[in-house]
């Protein structure tokens, strides 16, 4: 009999009997597939996880080093810290100056003496969290408009300017002009103060009137650039001391006149010494930064003025502002986070005003639009009381209020003569 000859195709392939296959059950285990108790399906994707830590007023600060190559990564992290929203913290501080005597000892060829000094007393101090009923989803991303001096990558503000020469990368900037800056500067106090949104630009300021609530429905990315954009940019970047900051910003109240009530609301309790009331914003900014050795000393407070004192930070100052591979920042966009807004289609107003009978209505229109949100003056009626009180009560805590009440803690002495 002859042998099968090499050459030959190998025989056609035929299922195996099921009774010789081999069982399920005795494959090894891979976490999925089909064998008893096995998942069928393949594992869940896991988000990739930046590493970042709080600074000052809850900022954050990451020096990740995947967010700062991968521009669909810094992307998706700023996007998921937009969901945290931001707050305002509101301080009221009251204080006065005393003459006081204090005795002063003889050294051995002098004689002991009185002497008199003024000193600044502190009559209450307390603080009060707003912007708890904010809603993350609502977030709005937006971006700064080209003709606004901002920083765009390096360590001077600058201005998207079509008529100038492109540079190497396409890009068309020039240098901010010092009134160009000086406007700006002045343009952002207002807006903050008067609680329009960031999009709402120097030239469009007109058609905001008094009272008017701005819509998000509106174009909020003002710049010829995406956030995406913006993120690609940054991680292109070879700069060293590099950095990119995303501002998370509430508006919609008018903080210059609450800020006016709450005055009003102290003095009437016939206070009379120098008053500070001011707003503070918290989580309000994420910083984006290299990760090395300097740009991590920087972030570190205790670090960075042990360079100042031993004059090591004038050097790396200098090499951030100058040098071609030192320092750049972007400033360019960022998370608006209403505190009232005109309701869209299909949205239940959550503003409310007492009617006619004591109970509250939930409908209030301004002009033809409802408001999603609190309104300044719905927010001051309610924490009026609180406020006042802890005043007449000389209350001081860096613990703030994170609702209102009706018992704040009392010392005593302060009813006393001379206290």
């Amino acid at each position: 009999m002859q042998g099968s000859s090499s050459s030959e195709p190998p025989p056609p392939f035929q299922d195996e009997d099921p009774s010789s296959s081999i069982p399920l059950d005795s494959l090894p285990d891979y976490g999925y597939g089909t064998g008893p108790g096995q998942d069928v399906s393949p594992p869940e994707f896991t988000p990739y996880e930046a590493e970042f830590f709080l600074v000052a007023n809850d900022d954050v600060v990451s020096h990740d080093p995947h967010l700062n190559g991968d521009g669909e990564a810094l992307y998706r992290f700023l996007l998921s810290q937009s969901q945290s929203a931001p707050m305002y913290r509101l301080s009221c501080q009251g204080s006065h100056t005393e003459m006081r005597s204090h005795w002063v000892a003889g050294n051995g060829r002098s004689e002991g003496r009185n002497e008199t000094r003024s000193e600044t007393v502190i009559d209450f101090d307390f603080s009060v969290e707003i912007g708890g009923h904010i809603e993350p989803r609502s977030v709005v991303q937006w971006s700064v408009p080209d003709n606004e001096p901002v920083y765009r990558g390096k360590m001077i503000r600058e201005v998207e300017d079509l008529l100038q020469p492109s540079s190497d990368d396409g890009i068309k900037r020039r240098a901010a002009t010092k009134a160009e800056i000086k406007t700006y500067k002045e343009w952002l106090g207002e807006r903050r103060a008067l609680g329009l949104p960031p999009w709402v630009g120097q030239n469009s300021r007109q058609n905001f009137r008094e009272g008017t609530l701005a819509d998000e429905r509106v174009d909020v990315l003002r710049s010829s650039k995406t956030v995406r954009d913006w993120a690609d940019e940054y991680c292109a970047s070879p700069k060293y001391l590099k950095e990119f900051v995303y501002e998370k910003i509430m508006y919609g109240w008018n903080l210059q006149q609450l800020e006016s009530a709450i005055r009003s609301s102290i003095i009437s309790t016939n206070y009379h010494g120098d008053l500070r009331i001011y707003f503070v914003p918290y989580s309000s900014k994420v910083y984006i930064r290299p990760d090395n050795k300097i740009s991590r000393m920087l972030s570190n407070k205790w670090l960075k003025f042990l360079s100042i004192i031993t004059l090591i930070f004038p050097f790396i100052w200098l090499f951030k502002r100058f040098h071609s591979r030192g320092g750049g920042r972007w400033e360019v966009c960022g998370g608006a986070y209403a505190l009232k807004r005109p309701a869209h289609a299909g949205e239940e107003s959550t503003s409310s005003l007492p009617s006619g009978k004591g109970q509250p209505q939930t409908a209030l229109t301004q002009g033809t639009s409802q408001i999603i949100g609190i309104r300044e003056g719905e927010w001051f009626r309610k924490w009026e009381p609180t406020i006042t009180r802890a005043v007449t009560q000389r209350y001081q805590s860096p613990t703030p209020f994170y609702t209102p009440t009706t018992q704040v803690q009392y010392n005593p002495g302060h009813a006393l003569d001379g206290y």
